[in-house]
């Protein structure tokens, strides 16, 4: 069976799947999305997800199309017809299709909605974090309001092209004083010779993870000593474990960040306590 897609209130085929190409998304990158991990055919996170959905339109004033629970259900439907039991949910939310003007479109436009659906394979996403990943550090060239989540996504892009091209999974951004702010799709992590685990606090530099958050909870659950603060690349190469979280690898080991090992080159036991315990917090509907 092949894959289907809702566009703009249809279910096709996602060979029949179109957008004009006067949607200010793909004219302007005017637009938010979100990612939503599907285990076991149920929507994990959906709650905190569609709230974060929100809070992006409204600080790019895109209206809002229909109810969360309306949302919900395409959703669910999406997930359904994809046969998608154990992958990702995808929502993107544009200001709408209109005559290409940089100013917002006349009052009434309305919002283009596209939800797409897909499996990810589990047994290798294990296998990956058995093994821990490498990133690579590179400058912070994103704009100034990361933390909406726009669909304006190119620097992310190219620094997760430079780090493939060196051999690492994902890229950590550093901003004008050395600080490290994210990956660039994901959230990042460290914990200190003490046990200390150590990310950035939120601010308008990284986006404010659903994974994230819920990995406080473990994070209180195990007893661990949590500290939310901007860390240096110096300290990231001397940290005992390291580690990224977003909502398609849930928690992954970080082994080597640069040229620098990270502990002895293996996964961290707190992070791979972490990354066993995560989906025990999470809320599945």
């Amino acid at each position: 069976m092949g894959r289907i897609v809702y566009v703009n209130g249809r279910y096709v085929p996602l060979e029949h799947a179109m957008v004009s190409v006067e949607d200010r998304g793909y004219q302007f990158a005017d637009g938010v999305y979100e990612v939503c991990e599907v285990r076991a055919g149920r929507l994990i996170d959906e709650r905190r997800h569609l709230a974060r959905l929100v809070r992006s339109l409204d600080e790019l004033r895109v209206a809002h199309l229909m109810s969360l629970a309306a949302l919900g259900i395409i959703l669910r439907e999406v997930v359904r017809r994809n046969r998608v039991h154990d992958g990702l949910v995808y929502v993107q939310v544009t200001r709408g299709v209109a005559r290409r003007d940089h100013p917002f479109p006349p009052a009434g436009t309305k919002p283009a909605l596209v939800v797409t659906a897909r499996p990810i394979d589990l047994a290798a996403n294990e296998r990956v974090a058995a093994e821990g990943v490498a990133v690579i550090t590179l400058p912070d060239e994103r704009w100034a309001r990361v933390d909406i989540k726009s669909i304006s996504l190119l620097p992310n892009v190219l620094a997760k092209q430079a780090a493939r091209e060196q051999g690492a999974r994902e890229a950590w951004l550093v901003d004008r004083d050395g600080k490290i702010t994210e990956g660039s799709s994901s959230n990042a992590w460290i914990v200190d010779r003490d046990g200390k685990l150590i990310t950035r606090s939120l601010d308008h530099a990284i986006l404010a993870g659903i994974t994230r958050a819920v990995l406080f909870n473990v994070i209180r659950a195990h007893g661990l000593s949590l500290e939310e603060r901007a860390f240096t690349v110096e300290e990231a190469h001397q940290a005992r474990e390291a580690f990224v979280t977003s909502a398609t690898q849930a928690v992954m080991p970080v082994v080597r960040i640069d040229d620098h090992v990270i502990g002895n080159g293996a996964p961290g036991l707190i992070a791979s306590a972490l990354r066993r315990d995560y989906h025990d917090h999470a809320e599945a509907t």
